[in-house]
């Protein structure tokens, strides 16, 4: 195939400057540019996309299974910012200095995939994942109408579809978005929604003091969705726990109960099945007892605990979840699909979500399509351009299948308790609490303290103390947590 003499262009530095120049015979010029002339060199382009697939191949992907490679050259941020040479310039530079920095770029960056890296969220490196990220950034496709985006969603429908059953909803509804944080907040605005629709189009003016529930040990974006909605703080009633950290329903009930007769007005509860620290599972039966009785909407945020729903083993964790109204479920987690990839799901199909969320934006939502204009589901997001984060976890259960997906979920279990039973065979170790979930919460006790009454002195002192490999020791209001993930163990911090 014979290319066009003008891709031939290079495109480094001042070179690329001069294809702005009015050198093309029968140029179409206005203010100055060729509107016919060559954009980018696109042969030089093909090239820098060949040489820096190569880089990424061998310095990230080929090492990321590699012990004896670092996992991050670490430096503080004022020598980083020296060392990276970060500031635009006029002037483009040539592709052998682009290399160059992105050589550094993958130098001084956390290598999260590495089997030496522990810390939230990972647990390895997923290859079907990765691809899927690959093509999708090759695509560069936003998900809000089918005629964009065909395929990516298609994909999500099957995707939420596998995910509403095992769940164990019948039917439902959902949509993949940015983190954990946003389901929460898209289920706290739902639910307010339906407690009083009108406040899409009035406002919260003339509304009474609208109140939730959740957990002691909830995730932090409860308060931070609160706060965006113009909720407050202040209406976030944060339900006493159990010694394991589960939520208690009968304290539930009372400050339901209280709420009522203070002339506030509850519209949500959101229980938690697999808390950020102790890995705790509401009880969450109980607690839907509770809602229907007052008639509140039930949000389980399973953004951790969620993937043990695909374990036969471990799905009985999550008892009760089909009678929530909505979940977040976080696939990049303990799934690995890669981050970000999020879900939230909606029991609800009468098209909640896009009464919710719907604009009617006319040049993007035409009604008079030429095919079905229930797929373009963008009307039912917050976003306008949207990732399409489905796809990624759709070719790791495509690779895996759902035995596979089970596998990852049980294999994580287990190493769980294996490093619970190597925790109490060694001196210094004390474990907090046999775990329910993958969230081990031990302390380690220095060879200096074990003599040591407990005390103030002695929390003290052991809070200074910390651990080969970064893991800090904490005190006993702030302790260490090991989260399991399918391939390794990961710290988290109270």
């Amino acid at each position: 195939m014979s290319r066009d003499p003008d891709r031939e262009r290079p495109l480094d530095g001042d070179a690329a400057q001069q294809e702005t120049g009015p050198s093309r015979k029968g140029a179409v010029l206005v203010d100055g540019v060729i509107l016919n002339g060559p954009t980018t060199d696109v042969k030089a382009g093909e090239k820098f996309v060949e040489e820096a697939w190569r880089l990424i191949m061998e310095e990230v992907v080929l090492k990321a299974t590699d012990v004896s490679e670092k996992v991050c050259e670490w430096r503080p941020p004022e020598q980083l910012r020296q060392l990276l040479d970060l500031e635009p310039r006029d002037s483009g530079e040539p592709h052998g200095r682009l290399l160059a920095l992105c050589r550094d770029v993958i130098r001084y960056s956390v290598k999260t995939n590495h089997p030496r890296f522990f810390n939230q969220l990972y647990a390895g490196l997923d290859y079907y994942s990765l691809v899927a990220r690959f093509m999708t950034e090759a695509l560069n496709p936003s998900v809000y109408t089918y005629e964009v985006s065909p395929v990516f969603l298609l994909v999500e429908e099957a995707v939420l579809k596998k995910m509403i059953e095992f769940i164990g909803w019948k039917e439902g509804d959902g949509i993949f978005n940015p983190g954990g944080s946003v389901s929460n907040m898209y289920a706290m605005n739902l639910a307010r929604y339906k407690f009083c629709p009108d406040i899409k189009e009035k406002g919260l003016s003339g509304l009474p003091r609208l109140i939730l529930f959740t957990s002691a040990e909830c995730h932090y974006s409860m308060k931070k969705a609160a706060s965006f909605l113009g909720i407050g703080t202040e209406n976030v009633c944060f339900v006493e726990t159990d010694e394991r950290g589960k939520m208690i329903p009968e304290e539930l009930e009372k400050q339901v109960c209280q709420a009522k007769k203070e002339g506030a007005a509850p519209f949500l509860v959101c229980a938690t099945a697999g808390t950020t620290v102790l890995g705790a599972f509401d009880p969450l039966d109980e607690i839907a007892d509770v809602c229907e009785q007052h008639g509140l909407w039930l949000h389980v945020d399973a953004s951790w605990g969620g993937s043990a729903l695909v374990s036969r083993k471990h799905r009985n964790l999550l008892h009760g979840i089909h009678r929530a109204d909505s979940v977040a479920w976080n696939p990049h987690k303990m799934l690995m699909a890669g981050i970000q990839c999020c879900a939230f799901l909606v029991k609800d199909r009468s098209d909640l979500l896009k009464k919710c969320y719907s604009a009617k934006a006319s040049y993007l939502f035409q009604q008079d399509k030429f095919y079905d204009v229930s797929y373009d589901t963008g009307d039912k997001s917050i976003q306008c351009s949207r990732r399409p984060d489905a796809f990624k976890f759709w070719m790791t259960w495509k690779a895996l299948g759902t035995l596979g997906l089970e596998e990852r979920v049980n294999r994580a279990l287990a190493l769980s308790r294996y490093l619970v039973e190597e925790i109490k065979k060694r001196e210094g170790f004390k474990l907090l609490m046999e775990p329910e979930y993958a969230n081990i919460c031990f302390w380690y006790i220095p060879p200096s303290l074990r003599e040591m009454e407990e005390g103030p002195e002695f929390w003290a002192k052991l809070h200074l103390t910390r651990l080969s490999g970064g893991i800090r020791l904490l005190t006993p209001e702030t302790y260490t947590v090991l989260q399991i993930n399918s391939t390794s163990v990961k710290e988290k911090k109270r």
